[in-house]
């Protein structure tokens, strides 16, 4: 576990954060088994236009606070070829008749908008990580979840459209769609560095063994197998010197922590988490330690103080870490953590103590929320060098003049209700490809989507 040498210096990079547009079809379904929020507000109605407004909102202030920021457009949805290959024939209106007649739950896992948590879409390494000095990803299979699966094919085509410069990313294929390779994105990684252009210490969390050894949570299903992280590792050219694979408390499962990142955030040389975050927490931080050097911090919160039902139901550490000019840290959380006395009068000890953390900016989110993602769940994190960000050539770079324009999009083809039973409305699917396509136009994408294809 314990990581190597730190390395020769590379190319400065800047963390970029790539945030998810919710799509058309936001909805509440409660498809997602360990997600407690998912489950909670099944069948209640949704709000598709404030739920891709309150994802803009943050990323607005975010770029506007000097952060960089940009965008990953939705998923096509519903996803009439997937109902199809599942036997539904006929035009369109007569697969979603039949679909919401026949097989609702199917139905609603194919319209599933849950690629707006991109989080899951992939796990990158950087540059100043891999053997062949360009940035990796692999987009994930999610083959814990049907309605999730149904994301990869898509997911890898938006990111080769984006990093297309063969010379600087490589965008691999998805691992393969087994459960023994269940592989969840970046939801279950972390990297932290030094901050000294040396290369990083990337952290890969998992729920269980596919071939057996170690606890499993015994009420809700481990998602992440050490397997496909390990795989993931080798194909990316990592250091194994440098990559640290740590196991997922089974109780923290139990209680609704389906991802690493609703217990543990990482960014630069502080992680901050749960003391039981992981089965073996000491030695988690110490190998880390070992790899970031002195710089590294360890924000450790005590079971005492913040327990695994508040920090689930508060998603305090599905927040984002973001760099201060002094040299601390900014903790990005949605409002919920305001919501919780012991969870509010923790945050207010953290932020006067004097440690890495110095402020808390909070977002009110609470369309993703109540579906189970909050800030983190939100964004995909890419450190890419000055050269690397020159090289990305769709409009994706989120400004002002984007951030009106997107705003103006989604006036333009959200609607403001949607309850399950909407999903078989043959004008959702006219409006959602309407919608993509005019994005795919604003973002200068290449075609993207099935009906754009032909």
């Amino acid at each position: 576990m314990k990581p190597g040498a730190t390395g020769h210096r590379r190319a400065a990079t800047t963390l970029v954060n790539f945030d998810g547009i919710p799509g058309p079809t936001h909805n509440y379904s409660g498809l997602a088994r360990g997600n407690l929020a998912a489950e909670k507000h099944a069948q209640q109605r949704s709000n598709p236009r404030a739920a891709a407004r309150q994802g803009l909102a943050k990323m607005r202030e975010l770029a506007a606070l000097g952060y960089a920021q940009a965008v990953l457009p939705p998923h096509e949805r519903p996803n009439l070829p997937a109902l199809r290959t599942l036997g539904f024939e006929g035009d369109d209106a007569a697969v979603l008749a039949r679909a919401a007649r026949e097989a609702p739950a199917l139905l609603a896992a194919c319209s599933s908008a849950a690629a707006m948590w991109v989080a899951n879409a992939a796990t990158v390494s950087p540059s100043a990580d891999t053997a062949d000095r360009r940035v990796h990803f692999t987009p994930a299979n999610l083959v814990s979840h049907f309605h999730r699966a149904l994301e990869a094919d898509t997911t890898t085509r938006v990111l080769r459209a984006i990093f297309a410069d063969a010379d600087r990313f490589v965008v691999h294929d998805p691992l393969p769609a087994a459960p023994q390779f269940g592989d969840e994105g970046a939801a279950n990684h972390t990297r932290l560095d030094a901050g000294d252009g040396r290369a990083g210490v990337e952290l890969f969390v998992y729920g269980r063994s596919a071939f057996g050894g170690g606890s499993v949570p015994a009420r809700f299903p481990a998602r992440q197998t050490r397997e496909a992280s390990e795989a993931v590792a080798r194909r990316h050219g990592l250091d194994a010197g440098r990559t640290v694979f740590a196991q997922q408390t089974p109780a923290a499962i139990d209680a609704g922590v389906f991802h690493n990142d609703v217990i543990a955030v990482g960014e630069g040389p502080v992680l901050f988490c749960h003391e039981h975050a992981f089965v073996d927490t000491p030695a988690v931080l110490a190998a880390v330690a070992s790899g970031v050097g002195p710089a590294f911090r360890a924000v450790t919160v005590p079971a005492a103080e913040v327990g695994f039902e508040d920090a689930v139901a508060t998603y305090l550490f599905n927040s984002q870490l973001l760099p201060r000019p002094d040299g601390r840290w900014l903790l990005v959380a949605p409002a919920d953590v305001r919501t919780r006395p012991r969870v509010a009068a923790y945050l207010e000890r953290l932020v006067a103590g004097g440690g890495p953390i110095a402020e808390v900016l909070s977002f009110d989110l609470r369309e993703s929320m109540a579906n189970g993602g909050g800030p983190a769940c939100l964004r995909l994190r890419v450190p890419l060098t000055a050269a690397e960000r020159a090289a990305i050539g769709p409009r994706v770079w989120l400004d002002d003049a984007l951030a009106a324009d997107l705003d103006a999009w989604i006036g333009r083809n959200y609607r403001d209700r949607l309850v399950p039973g909407d999903l078989a409305d043959p004008a959702l699917v006219d409006e959602s490809r309407r919608a993509l396509d005019e994005l795919t136009t604003l973002l200068q994408l290449p075609p993207l989507y099935p009906f754009q294809r032909g």
